[in-house]
């Protein structure tokens, strides 16, 4: 009996093929496991990014304004390194709240007063925290630069303790990064502002 024309498929053609089939869906299955993972690290640095430039814009916008407080002291209340204090009108009440950003470990946040009282005051026990970033590079040693009024673009900071008087210009830089060990790697941002009204070379 001639068995040469004998359609089918033997045992060995067999295990052969299902050896095959599983080593081509475990690296599908593999590439598609690094697909998400590489999307949902992304997303995560695409937010962070987000939350960063939108700190950085409010910021500079209440912090342009600034000017007296309501009860009559100096716009610029706290000058750190890793901190800045400010009084500025935010909700146009015709009440100078007193803002804080500072670094809280790895996030980066802002704290609001609004004087109360008659005669008006801030009470710290009243201020209101939020966090605007959650994944700042650690030991990051100076968020806020401060600048004075012969600041041309490359003039170095003030010397820290910096006398807050002298300050005309700051700038801030966010240096996020949510995991150092992984890809994608450090994002820096930055931005500078004058503050009107405290501007002596018009």
């Amino acid at each position: 009996m001639n068995r040469a024309g004998r359609q089918g498929f033997t045992l060995i053609e067999t295990v052969v093929a299902i050896s095959m089939l599983t080593i081509v869906l475990v690296v599908l299955g593999a590439f598609q496991r690094n697909v998400f993972s590489l999307d949902r690290v992304l997303q995560i640095a695409l937010t962070s990014q987000r939350e960063a430039r939108q700190a950085l814009k409010t910021m500079s916008a209440e912090l342009r304004s600034a000017s007296s407080s309501s009860t009559g002291a100096y716009p610029l209340a706290e000058v750190q390194p890793t901190s800045l204090t400010f009084y500025s009108d935010l909700d146009d009440d015709g009440l100078k709240e007193r803002v804080r950003y500072f670094v809280d470990g790895a996030r980066f946040r802002k704290g609001t007063l609004k004087p109360t009282g008659n005669p008006l005051t801030y009470d710290p026990a009243q201020e209101t925290l939020v966090t605007l970033v959650n994944d700042l590079l650690t030991g990051q040693a100076m968020i806020f630069g401060y600048y004075g009024s012969t600041y041309d673009g490359t003039t170095v900071a003030l010397p820290v303790p910096v006398v807050v008087s002298d300050v005309r210009l700051v700038k801030a830089t966010i240096v996020i990064d949510r995991d150092p060990n992984r890809s994608p790697g450090p994002i820096t941002l930055t931005t500078q502002v004058s503050i009107r009204n405290l501007k002596d070379n018009l």
